[in-house]
């Protein structure tokens, strides 16, 4: 397919993103081809280990295995793996592309289980659109899989395929296009009646849409308590009835005995409006006519049914969802299909039930109804209550692994499809909330303030190519202007080059702007007594990037700077410092963040202060404790040396005594200790030769004692560690100014820049 045919069939996913086509071929491009991996989960460095994970050691568990299926669960990964299997015939909006073209979906669906729920999954796509052939090759699958996950299979084959393999299979299995939308509306409609003081038995109901999802809705609902004949389901013919010509046995289910014919006719005196149809098919007018305080559920994708302002426009006291991000209470799918595997899988259940759906549902409605955690509520910039515009939990609540996974579970064990029920579930929900670490939620939370409060973001070397797909993603995704740094010719050819209207961006070049006078005498008054005249000055600012840049920060034309990827960090931070330095009374230091699987750890000072003092010291291990606090951890600190409280002496120990000695003077409201070693301050077993430590647990930020041990840490962990680094973090500048490492790619200064813009950072 040709890059303009292309284009124009991802033209509906552009209307919900803002992406183009161009970048979104580079982002599944880029380092490697595709979203997923194969990762070992043992080691495999020496002949042993090869020994023991194929010939001859393989053998055991193989006899194993043999003897006790079950012992699957035990020795292979079968019980954290669900298999994500399409067919291509139903891709998001887009139709029957084919399996192939459905592979990239899937392999996103992939990512999300294991990014929301630490599920492995893989995808699977089967070229045939023969239900028989589908349903056999899945069947055959049943020994590799914990859990089938079926995705964009079009109707009615999907009722045919999933009833099918239901029955055979005897583990879950879940068309997600059905009930996944319904387990999130459910949940949404069961706090939408709550709050306007409905009961569900006697809720008046239109469905608008007769395809899979909006039968698994009309199910799942009636299953809950929705009488059958006080649901009116249409499709493009209008009112489903007995007796109508043209209806399947899936549509006929759910037909209603009544003399109404059209949309507009089902919709007079009803109270909720499920629509899983298409873009504008709800007339504002036909709102008129629906009960008091309608419940509008416009769930078409990429545009509903009808907009919230539209509809509240004639109707003030509607509460409307739909589901898109940019409107209050979103049906967002990643709320149900991980967690929902995720407690199926763990008590190894044999289907996902009604009742598991229900559970999911419920605690879903319930969640909603629950305070914010305080740090979703300062990521996404608002405080979120329970109320008519959040009926549905932010898709990133680090609570739904917890809550909605074990309503799961447990639903499982009650109605009996459960083979491995759950003693302890206060255990249980613990050991929920410590597979992931919860950096990854709060990070995208960030993200998301990033979007409810744009910034104009400098970025002071925009004719790199790396900057400038980061600054066009900055301005894409929404989180705000970017302005470009550069000689304007270069910056634009660059932009045309990358797919992108460079009229539609901000290019300041010193060359060019007016506002080089004010930045001379401002930079003047600064240096005129450091041994620097006025000729210096100008040169400065008409040469020096990062000069330019910071002075047009400085001045309030932006709001927040990034840069470093053509300079060494040093470098980059003296000629900013000539600029911008610290906040007044503060000290400015460098943090590297470490994000693990389970868990993230902060390294400071790691770029600036080369022997901090004692009151420097304190201050780094409060301000890195602060942003620890901002990402979603509670801060234990451990001042690092090569001496674990005294043991062995030396001279260089007195300074982290100092800064310990003067956190006890302050009380902080975090635990601390030090001086201490690495593994005094991280293995659990070590710790447990110092019972007198404060810290409850391994440190989470580690102060270092100087820059040379600090700097070569951070880089050594980047390099052999394997985990994702953020950072140099600059902490403590005066505004909010960023510097990537000369490395960075377009992801890494795109983080950078967020982390700045939210306020989590500088």
């Amino acid at each position: 397919m040709a890059l303009a045919d292309l284009q124009e069939g991802i033209t509906l996913a552009e209307k919900t993103t803002d992406f183009t086509a161009r970048e979104a071929l580079f982002y599944h491009e880029t380092i490697r081809p595709g979203k997923i991996e194969i990762v070992a989960s043992k080691p495999m460095a020496t002949q042993r280990d090869l020994s023991l994970a194929y010939s001859p050691g393989v053998a055991v568990p193989v006899q194993a295995i043999a003897e006790n299926p079950a012992d699957a669960f035990r020795y292979t990964a079968k019980g954290n793996l669900v298999a994500v299997i399409s067919n291509g015939t139903a891709i998001l909006g887009l139709g029957n592309l084919g399996a192939l073209a459905s592979k990239p979906v899937m392999e996103g669906k992939a990512v999300l289980f294991k990014r929301f729920a630490d599920v492995d999954s893989i995808d699977l796509e089967l070229d045939t659109e023969d239900p028989e052939a589908f349903i056999n090759a899945v069947a055959l699958m049943e020994p590799s899989f914990g859990g089938i996950n079926l995705e964009d299979i079009k109707a009615p084959e999907c009722f045919i395929i999933e009833q099918a393999l239901r029955e055979r299979l005897k583990i879950p299995v879940m068309h997600d296009d059905q009930h996944g939308t319904a387990i999130i509306s459910a949940a949404g409609l069961l706090n939408a009646c709550h709050i306007t003081g409905r009961r569900l038995e006697d809720v008046k109901v239109v469905v608008n849409g007769a395809g899979a999802a909006a039968i698994a809705c009309t199910a799942l609902i009636k299953a809950m308590g929705v009488r059958h004949e006080n649901v009116l389901m249409c499709d493009r013919s209008g009112v489903i009835f007995p007796g109508r010509d043209n209806v399947d046995q899936w549509k006929s289910a759910h037909a209603v005995d009544t003399d109404r014919r059209t949309l507009e006719e089902a919709l007079v005196g009803a109270d909720i409006f499920l629509g899983l149809s298409a873009k504008d098919a709800l007339k504002p007018e036909w709102v008129l006519k629906m009960a008091d305080q309608p419940i509008i559920f416009a769930m078409a994708n990429p545009d509903p049914e009808i907009t919230p302002a539209a509809a509240k426009a004639v109707r003030p006291d509607a509460i409307v969802a739909t589901g898109r991000s940019d409107y209050p209470n979103q049906v967002n799918n990643v709320l149900g299909f991980p967690f929902i595997f995720r407690g199926a899988l763990d008590v190894r259940a044999t289907a996902i039930n009604e009742e598991m759906k229900i559970a999911a549902a419920q605690a879903i409605a319930d969640l909603a109804r629950q305070p914010v955690p305080e740090e979703v509520a300062a990521a996404y910039g608002r405080n979120h209550q329970f109320g008519r515009d959040y009926i549905i939990p932010a898709p990133f609540d680090p609570r739904l692994m917890e809550t909605v996974s074990a309503a799961v579970a447990k639903a499982a064990m009650d109605s009996g499809v459960a083979q491995q029920p759950i003693a302890d579930f206060d255990a249980y929900r613990h050991q929920l909330k410590s597979r992931m670490n919860p950096t990854t939620s709060v990070l995208t939370t960030v993200y998301a303030e990033a979007k409810n409060n744009p910034k104009r973001m400098i970025f002071a070397e925009a004719e790199e190519e790396v900057v400038l797909r980061a600054a066009i993603q900055y301005r894409d995704f929404g989180y705000g202007t970017p302005v470009l740094v550069g000689r304007t010719d270069r910056v634009l050819a660059k932009l045309a080059e990358l797919g992108v209207d460079p009229a539609s961006f901000e290019v300041q070049n010193s060359v060019e702007s007016d506002l080089v006078p004010q930045m001379v005498e401002r930079l003047y008054a600064k240096m005129q007594r450091r041994g620097h005249t006025e000729r210096d000055v100008r040169r400065m600012v008409n040469q020096d990037r990062n000069v330019f840049s910071s002075l047009l920060l400085e001045l309030g034309h932006g709001d927040a700077m990034i840069t470093g990827l053509t300079r060494p960090f040093a470098q980059s931070m003296r000629e900013v410092s000539r600029v911008i330095g610290p906040k007044p009374g503060s000290l400015a230091f460098g943090v590297h963040m470490m994000i693990g699987k389970t868990q993230t750890t902060f390294l400071a000072d790691t770029t600036i202060n080369e022997r901090p003092s004692a009151a420097e010291l304190a201050e780094i291990a409060c301000e890195t404790a602060a942003v620890a606090r901002r990402l979603g951890h509670e801060p234990r600190v451990a001042f690092l040396s090569y001496s674990t409280f005294g043991n062995p002496p030396g001279k260089w120990l007195e300074n982290i005594r100092d800064a310990v000695a003067i956190l006890d003077a302050e009380k902080p409201d975090f635990e601390y200790e030090g001086e201490m070693a690495p593994d005094a301050a991280l293995n659990p077993q070590v710790m447990k030769l110092y019972p007198f430590s404060r810290l409850s647990g391994p440190a989470n930020v580690l102060v270092m004692p100087g820059l040379q041990s600090a700097n070569l840490s951070a880089k050594l962990l980047r390099e052999l560690g394997g985990n994702a680094t953020i950072g140099p973090m600059l902490i403590g500048m005066d505004k909010p100014v960023q510097i990537a490492p000369m490395t960075a790619i377009a992801p890494d200064v795109l983080t950078l820049a967020v982390l700045a813009a939210a306020g989590v950072v500088g």
